[in-house]
C-alpha cells in the first residue's frame, strides 16, 4: 500500500505497486492523484500492460466463449483493480466515491446512425453491472455510461474512472424528486458531499412507458424516446435544442432537490453524436445560464443508453450557502471558448476548465496545427496541437493562481488514435515530475473544430494562498 501524505490537500501520486495487485500502466499517468482532500483515480482497463487484454480474461473466453460474458470478466477485472487503487489512496470504496465514468466500446453507433441520429450504443449493460455489484452494490454515485469507438489496448471494452472525496465526511444521497424518475443503471441522480453536489449524466428520456419502467440496456425506449423516434414533429423546432431544453429541466428539480441550482454549477459535461449539434445545444444552453455559466466540455461522437436520446449533460454544483466560493477565469491569454462558457471556473481548491482543443477565438484550426499538402511528410500535427493546447492551459492556470503542473484529471478523447503517440510525449513533458491520472479514448469521427485531432477535460488544483 503506497504511504498516504498527512496533508490531505497537498498534491502526491499514488502508486498502489503490484503488491495491491494493480499492474503499473505503460502510459504516463499517475494511477492516482490526491489533492485538496479529492482523490482523482486514473481511467483502468483490462490489460495487464504486458501481454495485452488480461490473461484471466483470456482464458475464461479460451475455455468455452459460450460461458462467458466477456464484458462482466472485463469489467469484474477492472472494477477489482479501481478497488484496490482506492484502498490504497486510503479511501472508503463504498462510502468516500462521488463520482464515476464508464466508457463502454461498441461498434455502433455506425457514421451512418450518428448522421440519421441514431445514437444508440447497443451495449448490453447487465453484463457489466453484474460485476460492479460485486464492489459497489447496487446503488452507485452519480455515473456516466456512454459509448466510444476504442481503447488504448486491443480487444478492450470498457474504461473506468472517479473521483473519491476524503474529508472525514459522508454522503448524503439525492434521490430522483417528483417528476424525474430514476435513471437506469443502477446509479444515483445525485450526491451531496459537503459544499459540493455531483448529478448524474441525464438524458432526454424518462425511462417510463404507463409507469413500467424500460431498461435502456435492452435498447427499449421510454415513451418520450419511442415519440422522438417516430414522430419528427415531436420535438418541434430543433430536436437537439429542446431535448437539451428537458434535460436541463430535470437537472435542475434534481439539484433543487440537493438542495443547489443551476446557478451554482461549476462544470458540466455535455456529451453529444453529431458535432454539428453544438450550436443546438448552444442556444439552449444560453436561456438556462443566461449569466455565469459554468466551465463545460462539449464531446462529440457519444454512443448513447437508449434510442431517440441525443444529448447527454452531468453537472458539478456548489450547494446553496456554500462557504466555498465561485469565480470565473478569463484570459486573453488564451483563445475565447467556442460556445456560452467561460475558460474555466475555480471553486475552492480546484480548477476546472472547459473544452480545450487547438482552436482560435474565432473557433477556427490553430494556425500551424496540420501539414502542408504541399509537404505531406513534414510537421507532427498532433504534438503541435497539444503543444498549443498546454500553453493555453498554463495562461488559465496563471490566471486562476496555479501551475500546469498542479493537474489532477486528464481525459484526452482523440478523432483516431494515430495522433496518440505524438500527443502523448508532447503531453508529458510538461509533466517532468508526477504525472496526471489520466483517460484516453478514441471517438468515432471528427472533433467540433474541423481539422482539430484531440480534445481535453482537465481538472486542475488550485493550492490555497
Amino acid at each position: 500500500m503506497a504511504e498516504s501524505n498527512t496533508n490531505r490537500h497537498a498534491y502526491e501520486a499514488i502508486w498502489p505497486g503490484l503488491g495491491a495487485g494493480v499492474p503499473k500502466p505503460l502510459m504516463p499517468y499517475s494511477p492516482a492523484i490526491r489533492a485538496g482532500g479529492w482523490v482523482f483515480i486514473a481511467g483502468t482497463i483490462a490489460s495487464d500492460f504486458k501481454t495485452g487484454l488480461a490473461p484471466e480474461v483470456k482464458e475464461a473466453i479460451a475455455a468455452n466463449p459460450f460461458l462467458a460474458e466477456e464484458l462482466e470478466l472485463q469489467g469484474r477485472y477492472v472494477l477489482r483493480n479501481l478497488f484496490n487503487t482506492m484502498k490504497a489512496s486510503n479511501v472508503d470504496p463504498n462510502k468516500d466515491m462521488v463520482r464515476i465514468w464508464q466508457w463502454m466500446v461498441s461498434d455502433r453507433p455506425t457514421p451512418q446512425d450518428f448522421e440519421r441520429g441514431d445514437h444508440w450504443t447497443g451495449v448490453e449493460m447487465e453484463n457489466y453491472l453484474r460485476a460492479r455489484r460485486e464492489f459497489f452494490g447496487d446503488r452507485v454515485v452519480p455515473s456516466s455510461s456512454l459509448g466510444v469507438r476504442e481503447l488504448l489496448c486491443r480487444g478492450t471494452k470498457v474504461e473506468v474512472d472517479m473521483i473519491c472525496i476524503d474529508d472525514g465526511g459522508q454522503n448524503v444521497e439525492i434521490g430522483a424528486p417528483a417528476g424525474v424518475p430514476m435513471p437506469q443503471g443502477e446509479h444515483l441522480p445525485g450526491v451531496r458531499r459537503g459544499d459540493w453536489i455531483f448529478l448524474s449524466a441525464e438524458s432526454p428520456i424518462d425511462w417510463t412507458d404507463g409507469g413500467e419502467l424500460r431498461p435502456s440496456h435492452l435498447g427499449e425506449p421510454s415513451r418520450i424516446a419511442k415519440q422522438a423516434w417516430t414522430d419528427p414533429n415531436y420535438w418541434w423546432g430543433s430536436s437537439v435544442e429542446k431535448q437539451t431544453d428537458y434535460v436541463l429541466e430535470k437537472l435542475s428539480k434534481t439539484a433543487a432537490a440537493g438542495g443547489s441550482s443551476l446557478e451554482n454549477a461549476v462544470k458540466a459535461e455535455v456529451y453529444i453524436g453529431h458535432p454539428r449539434d453544438f450550436a443546438a445545444m448552444d442556444r439552449a444552453w444560453k436561456r438556462w445560464f443566461p449569466k455565469n455559466p459554468p466551465a463545460r466540455v462539449v464531446i462529440p461522437y457519444m454512443g448513447m443508453g437508449a434510442r431517440g436520446s441525443r444529448v447527454e449533460i452531468a453537472l458539478t454544483l456548489l450547494a446553496n450557502g456554500a462557504k466555498t466560493t465561485r469565480r470565473t477565469i478569463e484570459t486573453a491569454d488564451a483563445p475565447k471558448p467556442l460556445g456560452h462558457e467561460p475558460q474555466a471556473i475555480h471553486a475552492g481548491d480546484f480548477l476546472f476548465f472547459s473544452t480545450q482543443m487547438a482552436f482560435d477565438s474565432a473557433g477556427a484550426l490553430a494556425p500551424g496545427s496540420v501539414r502542408n499538402p504541399e509537404f505531406p511528410w513534414y510537421n507532427q500535427p498532433a504534438q503541435a496541437q497539444m503543444r498549443y493546447m498546454m500553453k493555453n492551459v498554463a495562461a488559465i492556470c496563471a490566471a486562476a493562481g496555479t501551475t500546469v503542473d498542479n493537474i489532477t484529471r486528464r481525459v484526452c478523447f482523440h478523432s483516431d488514435f494515430q495522433w496518440f503517440a505524438e500527443s502523448i510525449a508532447e503531453w508529458a513533458a510538461w509533466f517532468p515530475n508526477d504525472k496526471p491520472a489520466s483517460t484516453t479514448i478514441r471517438l468515432g469521427g471528427p472533433l467540433v473544430v474541423p481539422g482539430a485531432d484531440t480534445l481535453l477535460d482537465l481538472i486542475a488544483y488550485v493550492p490555497p494562498r
